[in-house]
């Protein structure tokens, strides 16, 4: 086995890599690998022309509102969402689409039009979501993808509220020994091109002082297939995809995820700058989801609370006051989200819970009163 020593790339390249993606692909991705001896510095040179958004164009920066008023004119909300990551944003078949950052679209949709079918999923890969957003081509991306720094300041990204709380892991085999991140000296590891995922490696293992060889490749799929064929004694992504790609393998039951979280990934979705209302009506969606799972209301008992004389769920409902009035949603809209959606715990469940292959704990993803990261602003 080839061994060498992984180098921390040049600042411009650390850069070009915080613009791109954790992860993912459209299905007519390419399947070719970059050769397996480039150094992540010289694969980020090359991919950052395409992760590197362009300035967006005055049609995708609407004035104070515009964006809310062209949806409802155009009569449907278009999302920007991962279409082959199972549990997150995968579409079967027919054509239908499926996944916690999918429903998200859902929520939205429902507190526009008070129906969640009134939405368009426009699959993206990782290198096209941040110019789906730019050019105007999607109204909102919800795709697994990372609040940072530079996305926020230089891509011109609004997020959401985080919707999952994340982190890059490792997969490896059970049969191979490897226990910790140190057992992996020499190691050959599968990660995707220009993203967050392959500059948080060569941070990691070079912090550690472990050698390693990464094998690249430009798409997800292709990435964790080389490593389920026995090309790769590791794959690395968020450990959400992990958990995603375990039940892709050909054994499924072979594999394991490390106990090692290699960064911080909040997972949130994102609207360009330029909206402050339209990025306010995305946000308390989101809060509403939240919201509603701390008051103990779902899609099935919501009808219970329409007589409810406590002030803080009669204004959360919209039952009294104009709420929604400030942000361009209708009074109601948190209302409509719960009865067509449901809260974030019915979300979570549907799609990652106990009662789906991946049966993901929520860990931080649970409300602040149980421990976990999720907060709503009050709803006055």
């Amino acid at each position: 086995m080839q061994m060498r020593r992984q180098v921390l790339p040049a600042l411009a390249t650390a850069l070009a890599l915080a613009l791109t993606a954790c992860g993912g692909q459209t299905p007519q991705a390419a399947n070719t690998p970059a050769p397996a001896t480039s150094a992540p510095a010289a694969v980020a040179d090359t991919a950052a022309p395409a992760t590197q958004a362009p300035a967006a164009s005055p049609a995708a920066q609407p004035s104070p509102g515009g964006r809310i008023q062209t949806i409802i004119s155009r009569g449907n909300l278009i999302c920007g969402v991962n279409s082959v990551l199972p549990g997150f944003g995968n579409v079967d078949s027919t054509g239908n689409f499926s996944g916690f950052d999918v429903e998200f679209c859902r929520a939205i949709a429902a507190a526009l039009f008070d129906d969640p079918t009134k939405v368009e999923f426009r699959p993206l890969n990782a290198q096209e979501r941040f110019t789906a957003l730019q050019s105007g081509e999607v109204d909102v991306l919800s795709r697994n993808t990372t609040a940072t720094l530079t996305r926020d300041g230089s891509v011109g990204l609004d997020f959401a509220p985080v919707t999952f709380y994340d982190g890059q892991g490792m997969m490896v085999r059970k049969d191979s020994g490897i226990e910790s991140l140190e057992d992996m000296e020499g190691a050959r590891i599968c990660v995707q091109s220009g993203t967050t995922t392959e500059l948080n490696l060569a941070d990691q293992f070079r912090s550690r002082n472990i050698n390693f060889e990464a094998v690249i490749f430009q798409e997800a799929d292709p990435t964790f297939q080389a490593y389920d064929s026995g090309q790769c004694d590791g794959f690395t992504t968020d450990k959400s995809g992990l958990v995603s790609y375990q039940t892709k393998a050909t054994n499924p039951d072979d594999h394991m995820i490390l106990d090692v979280t290699m960064s911080k990934e909040p997972l949130a979705p994102a609207v360009l700058q330029g909206d402050a209302q339209w990025a306010d009506a995305v946000r308390w969606v989101v809060y509403a989801t939240i919201e509603a799972e701390e008051l103990g209301i779902t899609s099935a008992n919501i009808g219970d609370f329409a007589a409810t004389e406590d002030p803080n769920i009669r204004r959360f409902l919209g039952v009294e006051g104009e709420l929604g009035a400030g942000i361009g949603l209708p009074n109601d809209f948190a209302a409509r989200v719960i009865k067509h959606v449901g809260n974030y715990q019915e979300i979570y469940n549907r799609n990652l819970g106990p009662d789906t292959p991946f049966n993901l704990p929520r860990g931080l993803n649970t409300l602040y009163t149980e421990g976990g990261l999720l907060y709503s602003p009050p709803f006055r």
